[in-house]
């Protein structure tokens, strides 16, 4: 049973990273003032109602792909529940890195349209990673009471 619940964990934080493709985590109007958004698949502007791709991030594209699959991938080591939980915590330190690496692409960006970055410019996507690493330390949560309960019905026989 906690098994399952682990392995949904890691499933929220494979689909909360994935969620950044959808959701930009910077939108803020340029010195002309049209509209702009960054998202992980590059730097829009808005036109006629549609959002037009100026540049493309293949990077960053890259990046998040491998930390989406990377939980889906942790599921499946639920038989070394100690390495299981090194992976998950390798996870949460490239998060934080990833983090940091949209945090200095989106100052860049603002800094470029002599802005700066505050509470009114900040995407939904800016939020998304937090949200995984918190599904991240439940589902350590969630092995955790899972070996309790192996070495209790070991002691137990």
């Amino acid at each position: 049973m906690i098994q399952r619940i682990q392995s949904i964990w890691l499933f929220l934080a494979s689909a909360t990273i994935f969620a950044l493709f959808l959701f930009p985590y910077l939108q803020y109007a340029d010195i002309g003032g049209m509209g702009k958004a960054l998202k992980v698949t590059g730097a829009y502007h808005g036109m006629e109602g549609q959002a037009v791709r100026e540049e493309f991030f293949l990077l960053q594209t890259i990046a998040t792909v491998l930390l989406g699959v990377f939980p889906l991938y942790i599921i499946f080591k639920f038989k070394q529940r100690k390495h299981q939980i090194q992976l998950i915590v390798l996870e949460i330190v490239l998060l934080l890195l990833f983090g940091t690496w949209l945090y200095v692409s989106a100052s860049a960006a603002l800094t470029e349209a002599r802005q700066f970055l505050s509470a009114r410019n900040i995407g939904v996507g800016f939020f998304l990673l937090p949200i995984g690493i918190i599904f991240l330390f439940m589902a350590i949560g969630g092995i955790r009471k899972d070996e309790k309960l192996i070495k209790s019905a070991d002691r137990l026989r």
